[in-house]
């Protein structure tokens, strides 16, 4: 399945020539369709097919009106087609023969059918293409029930606004003349009401389609969308990330973030490496490199890259090293360096010299205010303890919800973890929890602190650990992630160019809100070395997406929680 040809996707079919065609040409039949209805080239609907059947001007308008709907619609299919979902292609093959009928009753829509014609005749030819599989978390009865319920809705408020209107602008009706006027409202068909009222009239035809068009659009997205499960790492599935990390984790500072119980792993058929990810707005979201062995790297990303294809996923690798990101572009994969990891040598890390007086200063100062730091392993804390800085952590976090994805755990307590505590008067003030890497190394997880603490007091529980890193056996470091970090470099310094200096206002502005410029002035302070870190996508077009996903995944924005609770629902 390796190409090593950049662009062209190996990860799925959707890259193919014909699919690409496919596409276009659905969209050009979906807004050629709709062009024709509202912009006629005559005056005179009826096709010869109409007056051949001597078929009622009713019928023309329902041929009109189901002709938009199908226009719309088949717009909605191409980004389904693009993607190789086999649903969308059942959907485009069922409504562009509709479409092609309906045609037949439009006169001035002879250059719109021919459009669909060979559409149909395409979406025939090229089956074999679309085979990724529906949403198995919603399914066609949830897109059903939509489609029921709005009808429902529109019939229903229809029925209401004819048994309310007065004898001014509407003729008597019986009940069952109610009910036929409502029912055919919803297809745009007139039905046996006299108006005396245009505006009635308008109102219960506007009533009928919109709900009608809305079932159908809605249903619609329901039966396309991508599938978002909630993941759950198996207890078998952690035992094996673990043997893999005990063998392998010394290559990758992020590798323990990958035992996160909310992912999906999937293994090499060796065995020998995997990658874990998540779904989350269709995209299969992975952080850092795939584990285990390098060289078996290649297995796990195919066996992945399999199940984005069948589940029309989007793949993507939040903070890939330049090793697993040259692996990843092998498959055709888009490579964006986003920032780098700040990474402290133990055994080169001090708090004399002029370079380190900042944070020398702060540490003395919670010093003499009382702070006094404990560095322990996880191991060493009972089980009351552990609950109670978690407690503590979840309290002083300050969202809803947990930010961090490619560089946070989501628990605290894990075996070979170590915590550092500050303390003042007997109250733990702040806190911050490292995972293991590898055996000489340590990631920062958790960093938080009381909001009236004193300045300093993160400072003063870092360099604590650094010291105690030197003493233990602990070679290395993993501090923050700085995004961005080389373009806020590049736009500061003398001589930089109108696009670098722009970037560093953009990156300066956007800081108020997304801790961006104070991550990398805070990680600066220990003279770390930079370790850039990637983001791993599909192309261009694919990044608005992968971006929602990757915000959402982090904590950082991406689709509103209401939004979410509405999509789920």
């Amino acid at each position: 399945m390796v190409t090593g040809t950049r662009g062209q996707h190996s990860w799925q079919v959707a890259g193919a020539t014909p699919v690409v065609v496919i596409t276009w040409i659905t969209r050009l039949a979906g807004l050629a369709t709709i062009v024709a209805v509202v912009f006629p080239a005559g005056r005179d609907l009826r096709g010869h097919l109409a007056e051949w059947l001597e078929l009622p001007q009713e019928a023309t308008t329902a041929a009109a009106a189901v002709s938009i709907v199908t226009g719309v619609l088949l717009i909605m299919l191409a980004a389904g087609l693009r993607r190789c979902k086999r649903r969308a292609w059942q959907l485009a093959v069922g409504f562009t023969a509709l479409l092609t009928l309906s045609h037949l009753g439009l006169r001035h829509a002879f250059g719109a059918g021919v459009v669909t014609v060979l559409l149909l005749i395409g979406l025939l030819a090229t089956r074999r293409y679309f085979i990724a599989r529906p949403d198995p978390t919603v399914g066609r009865w949830r897109a059903v029930r939509v489609l029921a319920q709005l009808l429902l809705s529109g019939f229903v408020i229809n029925v209401l606004l004819l048994s309310v209107a007065s004898l001014r602008v509407l003729d008597p009706l019986s009940f069952p003349q109610r009910l036929a006027q409502s029912t055919l409202a919803l297809s745009g068909v007139s039905g046996p009401a006299v108006f005396h009222a245009e505006w009635l009239e308008d109102l219960s035809a506007t009533v009928g389609l919109v709900f009608s068009l809305g079932g159908v659009l809605l249903a619609a997205y329901f039966l396309l969308r991508s599938a978002e499960p909630a993941p759950e790492l198996s207890d078998e599935e952690l035992s094996r990330l673990h043997a893999l990390l005990t063998e392998h984790g010394e290559r990758d500072s992020l590798g323990y973030f990958a035992l996160r119980r909310d992912k999906f792993a999937v293994f090499s058929k060796s065995g020998k490496a995997a990658v874990t990810f998540r779904v989350i707005a269709g995209v299969a979201l992975t952080s850092a490199d795939p584990l285990g062995d390098h060289e078996a790297w290649p297995g796990a990303i195919e066996e992945y890259l399999e199940i984005c294809r069948r589940n029309a996923w989007l793949p993507a690798a939040m903070g890939a090293s330049e090793l697993g990101a040259t692996v990843w572009a092998r498959f055709g994969l888009d490579v964006l360096e986003i920032g780098d990891e700040a990474i402290v040598d133990t055994q080169m890390f001090t708090l004399d010299g002029r370079t380190m007086r900042g944070v020398r200063q702060a540490t003395s100062r919670t010093k003499r205010a009382g702070y006094k730091v404990l560095v322990r392993r996880a191991e060493t804390l009972r089980q009351e303890e552990l609950q109670e800085l978690a407690e503590l952590a979840a309290a002083w976090r300050g969202t809803e919800t947990e930010r961090g994805f490619s560089m946070a755990l989501g628990r605290m307590g894990d075996a070979g973890s170590v915590l550092v505590t500050a303390e003042q008067d007997g109250r733990v003030r702040g806190v911050l929890q490292f995972v293991p890497w590898g055996e000489k190394g340590l990631s920062l997880d958790v960093m938080r602190r009381d909001r009236d603490v004193d300045n300093g007091v993160n400072e003063l529980m870092i360099a604590e650990l650094l010291l105690y890193s030197r003493d233990h056996g602990i070679d290395h470091v993993s501090l923050n992630f700085a995004a961005f970090r080389a373009l806020m470099e590049q736009g500061r310094r003398i001589g930089a160019g109108p696009v670098a200096r722009m970037s560093a206002k953009v990156l300066h502005f956007f800081s108020r809100w997304i801790q961006i410029e104070s991550l990398y002035r805070f990680n600066a302070k220990f003279r770390p070395r930079w370790v850039p870190r990637y983001l791993v996508y599909p192309g261009v077009s694919s990044l608005p997406r992968v971006g929602i996903a990757t915000f959402e995944a982090e904590g950082l924005g991406g689709r509103s929680p209401w939004l979410r609770r509405l999509l789920h629902r």
